[in-house]
């Protein structure tokens, strides 16, 4: 990201991200979840998944700036800068260097370069020459460590996937409406099946739109309505599963699911509420939109208690739909209860999903705009005239070519994938393993690395088992993710989804 952009965002703003960021397809399967976890398990996996993931997301909010000279802008910069490989030796500095070295940034003594022979890019400070003898000592600090490139690899991928499983989830949002509006007016005597293709184009057409906000600054608007769709649909599911639970509510029992199928459901469960809470891909990007007014510590004490704030409020909210929606619904639980209810008011059902919708709107930038940046700023580097060169457009003035070309070609690639394979999103996270990475193996080891913590003391063996914790539910979480897809794959047919 451009370091020299205008950071104006707030405890609000960043909390409006946040509550965003972690809604996901959470929401409407929450109940399905807990009706497999159980009464006790479902609520104690809830509360103790929202507590382990908070308590990561401040170790990682500690990471957004270190020694490096230049901000951590992005999740993989931090990474780079903390977790880098670091040397000290002695070089001959005009011969081990050769004349092809070129100096990209002097500050004082820290110098960004790159070396031809070395084809690695990376920070040294001057500690100290020897002039008599033409020798030079050099603190090295290598910014092309693999884990620097792993991180960005699953940071990326992972947002690439959840851009497909929102434009999938806002594509059945759109189908939702259809069809409930054909259930009405044939009495439900006539099938109304209704396919995904032409509302994942309208969607896409919108985000193409949405898409050339210059940066995540730009987006506070989008979040803020975001967060308030998302409340105006939880409220009418809450509504309708409260009337329905009043009326009696249903006490029947899925016979059909049993042995090896209940203990995969439960595992994927299980993977829902993980991922619901691991929204670490995209924290350090939001946290670098707090204004630039605030010093380093007040930025990280107003980003924890964004975090605090919107995990607390999201746990209830999940929570509070999980167990209404279990009570109304029993065992037989749907994995979409808004549009389960039929037997409520329609034009309620109306409202739910078009909240859904304008919520999917503001998700999709939310997860869209790091990606953006990142490219953009790579490019940037590589050919300057892609900052520089602009057209005119009717009605909306001069816009970027290369923003409005490569931000066109992202959300079309999502748009294709979404109609053409709607569980992509599992298949990412099968080879990323889930939330573990992102949102507690780099966290923690940064803050090892960070605090100087010496291995086997007990800070660090408890921070060690509370990753090894994660990991093994994240393995759950992956083998649920396998299964689900497996069933899935049986009657897959691309471009053919169907409400």
């Amino acid at each position: 990201m451009e370091e020299d952009r205008p950071r104006t965002g707030t405890f609000w703003t960043a909390s409006a991200h946040i509550s965003s960021a972690m809604v996901g397809t959470i929401l409407l399967y929450v109940a399905w979840d807990i009706a497999h976890l159980g009464w006790i398990a479902g609520p104690a996996a809830m509360c103790l998944i929202s507590f382990l993931c908070y308590c990561t997301s401040c170790l990682l909010c500690d990471c957004y700036d270190s020694a490096s000279p230049d901000r951590n802008c992005t999740y993989a910069d931090s990474v780079r800068s903390i977790l880098g490989m670091e040397f000290h030796y002695c070089v001959v500095a005009s011969h081990y260097f050769g004349s092809r070295t070129l100096i990209k940034l002097p500050i004082n003594f820290c110098i960004q370069m790159y070396s031809k022979k070395c084809r690695v890019t990376f920070n040294y400070v001057i500690i100290g020459t020897l002039d008599s003898q033409n020798i030079s000592i050099f603190r090295v600090i290598f910014s092309g460590g693999v884990k620097a490139k792993a991180c960005a690899f699953i940071q990326y991928l992972t947002i690439f996937g959840m851009a497909v499983e929102i434009m999938v989830a806002a594509s059945w949002s759109m189908m939702a409406i259809k069809y409930t509006n054909c259930y009405h007016k044939r009495n439900g005597e006539k099938k109304c099946d209704t396919l995904s293709n032409p509302y994942a184009i309208i969607f896409g057409i919108t985000e193409i739109l949405l898409s050339q906000i210059p940066d995540f600054d730009g987006i506070w608007w989008v979040s803020i309505v975001s967060v308030v769709m998302l409340f105006t649909n939880a409220f009418i599911g809450l509504g309708l599963a409260i009337a329905r639970v009043a009326a009696g509510g249903s006490h029947k029992s899925n016979e059909a699911v049993t042995g090896t199928k209940k203990i995969w459901r439960s595992f994927r469960a299980l993977g829902d509420i993980t991922f619901a809470y691991s929204f670490s891909e995209i924290l350090i990007e939001i946290q670098d939109t707090i204004s630039e007014s605030e010093s380093e510590s007040k930025s990280k004490s107003t980003m924890k208690k964004a975090t605090l704030w919107s995990t607390v409020v999201m746990t209830t909210l999940f929570m509070l739909w999980g167990c209404v929606g279990y009570a109304a619904f029993g065992d037989l639980t749907p994995e979409d209860l808004t549009n389960s209810a039929f037997d409520g008011p329609f034009w309620l059902i109306y409202i739910a999903n078009a909240a859904s919708l304008i919520n999917l709107v503001g998700r999709y930038q939310i997860y869209s705009q790091p990606i953006f940046a990142v490219v953009e700023e790579q490019a940037a580097k590589r050919w300057r005239c892609t900052r520089e060169r602009e057209i005119p457009l009717p009605g909306l003035g001069q816009m970027n070519l290369f923003r409005l070309v490569w931000r066109t070609v992202f959300v079309i690639l999502t748009t294709v994938i979404s109609v053409a394979f709607p569980r992509f999103n599992d298949v990412v996270e099968i080879i990323t393993l889930g939330f573990w990475p992102l949102a507690v193996y780099f966290p923690v080891e940064m803050y090892i690395k960070q605090k100087k913590i010496d291995r086997w003391s007990s800070t660090w063996v408890c921070l060690q088992m509370l990753s090894m914790a994660c990991l093994a539910i994240s393995i759950m979480a992956t083998v649920g993710s396998i299964a689900g897809l497996k069933d899935y794959l049986k009657d897959y047919r691309p471009f053919r989804m169907k409400y």
